[in-house]
């Protein structure tokens, strides 16, 4: 059944009437395709393979990739009643632009299911993860894998598959070899906490980059640029921040030396708006200069507090203990008790007694009851990570309502505690309250320590008010336009991989005094060549006083005076 979004506009009558116009519009598809004549439709389409409460968010990342292509064709192959899935399709609100949806009922595991829906002709496969636990949701996609290379014809494009365990990857990527590529959900969130909770406003940026509607990273080769130095193609586009190269022979090369020249079939990786925005133009004249004498200043402990449990908890343990100095505390906060804890640790893989920059605490407690939470010392927190419940157990907005419940108790508890009221709020974030308000005392709060809370539905994200008091991670959709990005271009995994990992190039947030003086004038591809000297690619900056960061900002040979209190996005080497 298709569903495009043309279709998904006729109706005015409500949902029933909306529904019943797509089924009339899309009649004679359904009859061709449930006898197998409708060939055309099913090749270089994408094939997603089950259904989960992330398909919505994948549907609409994947529309936004083929917007400039005029839209695609995505077919979903699940277990379930064709009409139901199509119906839910229907309630999705977002414009498909021109990309059509084919709903096919049958399973994955039957080679026959996968020859309706021409899985040997399609451009990417993605295999989601099942509703069941981590484990049994692993086995599937691994017998999924298995089914996948049993196609008589062969698979045309790449396979990506959603994972939960970390320990499952290794086999699924040695039976699906150079086709699969793979990504641990979990495993990505929970990285991605961990450096959002040390880097305040991160969060913001990654949920610009990653994905469609904003901008991306998009791979292409240039001829002309041929022979030229990495540090002068770094300048060379008005509408794009190159911040690596993918080699002839598929390995890239996240921030380059300067001196690397480019070679035939290099392909350039930029963050751009576009993959056809962006081309090279004239070699601009940049005076750059030296940055101030300015080094990294030394690392202190920190004190971590994360409420919840999380499936990759001693991955993110062990990032933490690559990142922070010595002394640092980790205080585990949630109802499993501590020997059950030291366990599923231990069973992670996790050698408890070989941490040396971090001292883990326990307390056991409920991350909702107020009298559990105001037994810790809430106000002397660098960074306070809230992961959500665990959504087998209930509806992504139960979850969501529990976190928030947790944000706001520990908000309030840190406002009250606070040993003097500013007089004015020195937040980044507007506030649109008015004086001695609720959301104004806990950003007081916020200024205190940073809070990452993770999110579920999409939908909790616009509530205004908490985006004021706490960074988020959107867990759900951050997964699924992961997914999205590997469908369209399977090298990007290879770019987030290590963009995320604690070893490697990493997204940071540096403050502008490492690149300039104060109030000096100067143009954006003068901070770019400025952050060579550092070995970093300057990617975006965000103003003092401004929330949103700007990445690969427009007009970069315009001059602008700086304030030291400004900050730059940059892709820099790992310590």
């Amino acid at each position: 059944m298709g569903i495009g979004s043309s279709k998904a506009e006729e109706s005015t009558t409500g949902l029933h009437g909306k529904q019943g116009e797509v089924r009339n519009v899309i009649s004679e598809e359904v009859d061709s395709l449930s006898n197998g004549k409708s060939k055309d439709i099913q090749k270089n389409h994408i094939l997603i393979l089950g259904w989960s409460e992330k398909l919505g968010s994948l549907l609409k990342q994947l529309a936004m990739a083929g917007k400039s292509a005029g839209g695609g064709v995505v077919v979903v192959l699940a277990e379930r009643d064709e009409e139901e899935m199509e119906m839910d399709i229907a309630k999705l609100e977002f414009d498909f632009m021109g990309t059509s949806v084919i709903c096919r009922s049958g399973s994955p595991l039957t080679l026959a299911d996968l020859k309706r829906v021409s899985v040997s002709k399609a451009r990417a496969v993605i295999v989601l993860a099942s509703g069941e636990n981590g484990y049994q949701s692993d086995a599937r996609a691994l017998m999924i894998v298995l089914t996948l290379n049993e196609v008589k014809e062969g698979l045309g494009g790449h396979v990506v598959v959603e994972m939960s365990d970390l320990d499952n990857e290794p086999l699924v990527r040695l039976v699906g070899r150079e086709l699969v590529e793979t990504v641990v959900a979990h495993d990505v969130i929970g990285r991605l906490m961990i450096q959002c909770a040390l880097q305040p406003g991160l969060a913001q940026i990654w949920e610009d980059i990653l994905g469609f509607e904003n901008c991306g990273f998009y791979f292409k080769r240039w001829p002309q640029l041929e022979g030229r130095r990495f540090g002068d193609v770094l300048i060379s586009f008005p509408d794009a921040v190159p911040c690596g190269i993918k080699v002839s022979g598929c390995k890239i090369i996240l921030n380059p030396d300067d001196d690397y020249a480019l070679r035939e079939g290099d392909e350039i990786l930029v963050i751009a708006e576009d993959d056809d925005t962006y081309a090279p133009g004239p070699f601009p004249k940049v005076c750059g200069g030296l940055c101030p004498n300015f080094t990294n200043p030394p690392k202190y402990p920190q004190r971590i507090l994360f409420c919840g449990w999380h499936h990759a908890i001693d991955g993110m343990i062990m990032m933490l203990e690559a990142c922070l100095a010595p002394g640092s505390e980790l205080w585990m906060f949630n109802e499993v008790s501590e020997k059950e804890r030291e366990k599923k640790l231990i069973d992670g893989g996790l050698e408890i007694s070989g941490l040396a920059n971090i001292k883990l605490v326990h307390r056991v407690g409920n991350a909702i009851i107020r009298r559990h939470l105001e037994s810790l010392p809430l106000e002397t927190f660098d960074s306070i990570i809230i992961f959500a419940d665990d959504p087998v157990k209930g509806s992504a907005v139960q979850s969501d309502t529990s976190s928030l419940a947790t944000l706001l108790h520990v908000r309030d508890i840190q406002a009250k505690r606070l040993p003097y009221k500013y007089t004015k709020s020195t937040s980044l974030q507007p506030s649109g309250f008015s004086q001695g308000s609720w959301i104004q005392e806990m950003q007081q709060a916020s200024d205190k320590s940073t809070i990452i809370s993770e999110i579920l539905d999409p939908l909790t994200r616009n509530l205004e008010s908490i985006s004021r008091i706490s960074d988020y991670v959107l867990s759900n959709e951050l997964i699924s336009t992961i997914l999205a990005m590997v469908a369209e271009n399977k090298h990007i995994n290879v770019v987030l991989e290590e963009l995320f990992a604690e070893q490697g190039n990493d997204m940071c947030i540096k403050p502008a005094e490492f690149y300039l003086f104060d109030k000096e004038e100067l143009c954006f591809y003068d901070i770019m060549v400025r952050g060579r000297q550092r070995q970093e690619i300057v990617i975006g900056y965000r103003l003092a006083n401004n929330y949103h960061a700007i990445i690969n900002p427009p007009n970069k040979l315009e001059q602008r005076k700086w304030s030291v209190d400004d900050v730059f996005v940059v892709i820099s080497p790992g310590p």
